[in-house]
């Protein structure tokens, strides 16, 4: 019967973790990493959030449910499934998306666009229970993947570059801390290094007089809303398209690819299932569609001990319902912080991911089309509403195809 439920979903290959196992497996270098995740989630991306909200003239109330539910939904999800699967799997928002529903909320109603998230939320969800995205995943070179995956971790780099350029203060400080606990391994797994940057980071800018006031502006706890859809076919036309394949394919495929490369073994289609399934009801109270995070899953497995990783997912999930929670105050915090701290925090964060990138995705077959899948990356090219990581993914395929595969 469950597997008739389930369809062509994977099913756990691992029992369920008890409560003395997370214990033991969760440790300083796990609580580190799955607050640093929480931490990069709540801030650059809030931010996209907060743009596309006041593009489409959203109230304070609407844009603190939409909050609300991109961290307080996704992070009840994230600790079901990594418990259920005792594997690190964190799900949270489309930010490509994001920025595709910005535009629209320019000539769209609301209503109309949660509409559009309800049909996206079934086409994805379809994708997934039928098996269909794991067929189309399974033909996709895997260097090609995490080229793509390089391409959309570089900017990360860069910008930690450029805030230790132009607020070096900030940035500094949190380089330092971060070069200096790294030498050491011991001192590492005591430290971890990206969080006590992190904790540098806002001592310094508290001490500096650098925190923006305005806190508590906006309420302390949020309150979700509800928003009746209303099924307008221009924006069916307009949006599921694009937010399906930037959710399945760029979204789900960056962390399926990362989580691989971790030693774990992600359900391609189990992601597809549960982002568009758990989408439907975070729609009515304003989410974006759900997807396997990069970025987020990254950070979380950057710990060398992968059997604790899903402590460390654990512990971002958690913390995740609690900025759904009180996400007013959490994102008040986080927005009144100097932006060079946001991206140096972010880029030390990055540094091995993106390290891990560049190796998985340059160290194989398919090296021009992984190359030529980089490239279409970094240029943030959009065509037809599709934006570059897609098109780095069909022209390194191409490429990879034409050049790679007579060698």
């Amino acid at each position: 019967m469950a597997s008739s439920v389930l369809l062509a979903v994977e099913k756990p290959e691992l029992p369920r973790p008890s409560l003395a196992e997370i214990k033991r497996d969760l440790g300083p270098q796990e609580i580190g990493n799955g607050l640093v995740a929480l931490i990069f989630s709540a801030s650059g991306p809030i931010a996209v959030i907060l743009a596309a909200a006041a593009a489409g003239n959203l109230t304070p109330d609407q844009t603190s449910s939409w909050i609300f539910g991109a961290f307080l939904g996704n992070g009840l999800l994230t600790l079901w499934l990594t418990y259920m699967y005792r594997s690190p799997q964190a799900y949270f928002w489309t930010i490509p998306g994001t920025v595709i529903v910005g535009d629209s909320l320019t000539h769209l109603s609301f209503a109309e666009v949660i509409g559009a998230y309800l049909v996206t939320g079934v086409v994805v969800f379809a994708l997934g229970w039928t098996g269909l995205i794991g067929k189309i995943m399974a033909v996709l070179p895997p260097t090609i993947v995490m080229a793509m995956v390089a391409g959309i971790f570089l900017r990360f780099g860069l910008d930690l570059i450029d805030a230790s350029v132009t607020d070096p203060l900030i940035s500094l400080p949190m380089i330092a801390v971060f070069v200096a606990l790294s030498i050491s391994p011991r001192i590492a797994s005591i430290a971890p290094p990206v969080a006590v940057s992190a904790v540098i980071g806002v001592i310094v800018a508290i001490a500096s007089g650098r925190l923006a006031p305005g806190i508590l502006d906006n309420g302390v706890i949020s309150k979700p809303v509800f928003t009746a859809p209303e099924f307008s076919l221009a924006a069916i036309m307009e949006l599921v398209v694009p937010l399906a394949i930037t959710v399945v394919i760029v979204q789900n495929g960056q962390g399926v690819a990362v989580l691989k490369a971790a030693g774990h073994r992600p359900g391609v289609n189990l992601a597809a299932a549960a982002s568009g399934l758990w989408s439907l009801p975070m729609a009515l109270i304003g989410n974006i569609t759900t997807c396997l995070t990069g970025p987020t899953n990254a950070l979380i497995v950057a710990g060398a001990k992968s059997h604790r990783h899903y402590t460390a997912a654990m512990v971002t999930a958690v913390g995740a319902i609690l900025v759904g929670l009180f996400s007013p105050t959490f994102v008040g915090f986080m927005l009144a912080m100097p932006v060079s701290f946001i991206a140096a925090l972010a880029g030390i964060a990055m540094l091995t991911p993106l390290k891990n990138a560049f190796i998985a995705g340059f160290s194989g077959t398919y090296s021009t089309g992984a190359l030529v899948c980089f490239l279409v990356t970094v240029s943030e090219i959009s065509i037809i509403g599709i934006t570059a990581p897609f098109w780095g993914i069909v022209f390194g395929c191409l490429v990879g195809w034409l050049l790679d595969r007579a060698r």
